[in-house]
């Protein structure tokens, strides 16, 4: 019988699928630090955990594409006979949690057990050590599995380097929209075997001391938003500082220097709030005013951020819109069905998964689009009688149009919103005036 750990044909070529299809969800699929990757095991992967199996996913997009990878998984989701037998074939195990009943807990023994084994034999673990999924941009508390299995299969080297734990950060654009900016930071490896001695004498102590190394480390790596009392608040500053980010620098900033910018942003709002908790009590009441309002104008932060375009300048971009008008609505026809089925699907199957509703559209729309693409490159090959190698153009050209009809799209949202905001200029709303100043007063406090 295979080991789950087991590298195998089948999974490779699913694996080179599912990847390639995943990569161009994200509108910018960004990777640093893959000099840190360890060319062999035993090793951990640590991400920090925000959208279900598009966390899991990141993680496996960075590993070559020979190494498999071990993961552990919600226990109820291994409910349904059908979706588990997809689970183990994907190389992921259970693990159960109190909600999953006091009852199965001890089942976890043996998934250890597992977990050690697959490091015993050198191959790759994945752990998400928060140990579940939120909707914010802030780490969790690091459960003690990953360190309890870490220093298990540790043992058999004592104080040589053996199991290393990689940090990785993920920031996501949004959770749950398509064509958003991923960000993946893998840090460098924590040796396991630094803790042994400390582990030898002192478990818990040992423990203590490299789960707050881990969770210093993803915190540099991700975008954490640790706020006890203004989350929304500082979210909305945040946003509005980082729409400022051109105008203060004077240039144009790369993805990877603005998300540099916004940690050092949040460092700025977390000291604020607990050196100088009268100025973000301040703050929170400018930015609720401030997102008041825009609901009321119908805007968004872009508007006061980017570099003001004449109205020449946008009916210019009018009529090259006007003039690409066709190409839209070939693409929008051409993926119809296959881009907006998925939504459809989970709800005729009545699926909810808050925080991670993405992650099911995405996995429907791993067979929603290449059936739809077929059939419509079968339909379009009948009806004007090309050949059927024609197929190998005809499918990969619906995807491009869907492409350059999503991005026609875009560029259409940003014309009317740019429209609305000259509107609201030439009426002197005094609304407007009035949220330009409170614009101007959280980037104040934010860009300290």
């Amino acid at each position: 019988m295979p080991n789950i750990y087991d590298f195998n044909v089948s999974y490779s070529l699913v694996k080179r699928y599912v990847i390639f299809i995943f990569k161009r969800y994200y509108g910018k699929y960004i990777v640093t630090g893959r000099e840190n990757i360890p060319h062999e095991g035993p090793v951990i992967f640590a991400a920090n955990h925000l959208n279900a199996l598009m966390d899991a996913l990141a993680v496996i997009s960075i590993l070559p594409h020979h190494m498999s990878i071990v993961y552990l998984g919600r226990a109820d989701l291994f409910k349904n006979k059908a979706f588990a037998s997809v689970l183990q074939f994907s190389k992921i195990l259970p693990a159960f949690r109190m909600r999953d009943g006091v009852e199965n807990l001890e089942k976890n023994h043996g998934i250890f057990e597992c977990c050690v084994d697959v490091l015993d034999h050198n191959k790759v673990l994945g752990i998400m050590p928060e140990g579940n999924q939120g909707p914010y941009r802030k780490l969790r508390p690091l459960v003690k599995g990953i360190f309890r299995i870490a220093f298990s299969a540790q043992q058999k080297y004592g104080s040589q380097p053996g199991v290393k734990i990689v940090p990785i950060g993920i920031d996501m654009g949004d959770f749950d929209k398509f064509g958003e900016h991923l960000i993946i930071n893998i840090g460098k490896p924590i040796e396991v075997s630094e803790y042994m001695a400390e582990f030898t004498e002192n478990p818990a102590g040992a423990t203590n001391q490299i789960r707050e190394r881990l969770r210093m480390e993803l915190s540099q790596l991700t975008f954490n938003l640790a706020t006890e009392n203004y989350y929304d608040c500082f979210e909305t500053a945040i946003e509005v500082a980082d729409s400022h980010i051109d105008q203060k620098l004077q240039r144009s900033t790369s993805l990877l220097d603005r998300f540099t910018i916004r940690q050092k942003i949040v460092e700025t709002l977390l000291s604020l709030e607990k050196n100088e908790p009268e100025t973000a009590e301040e703050l929170a009441s400018i930015c609720q005013e401030y997102k008041d309002n825009l609901k009321e104008l119908n805007l968004n932060s872009s508007v006061f951020g980017e570099k003001s375009s004449t109205l020449f300048a946008l009916f210019l971009k009018c009529i090259l819109l006007t003039a690409t008008l066709p190409v839209f609505i070939v693409g929008f026809v051409f993926n119809l069905l296959p881009f907006f089925s998925p939504e459809r699907i989970r709800k005729a199957m009545k699926i909810e998964y808050p925080g991670g509703l993405s992650s099911v559209r995405f996995g429907i729309s791993l067979i929603t689009f290449p059936v739809f693409y077929l059939l419509q490159g079968i339909l379009i090959c009948v009806l004007l009688k090309f050949q059927w190698w024609c197929l190998f153009l005809v499918i990969p050209l619906q995807y491009l149009f869907g492409l350059l009809a999503f991005q026609w799209y875009q560029s259409l949202k940003k014309i009317q919103t740019r429209f609305h905001f000259h509107t609201m200029k030439k009426e002197k709303s005094a609304k407007m005036e009035q949220t330009k100043l409170l614009y101007q007063k959280i980037n104040e406090i934010a860009h300290r």
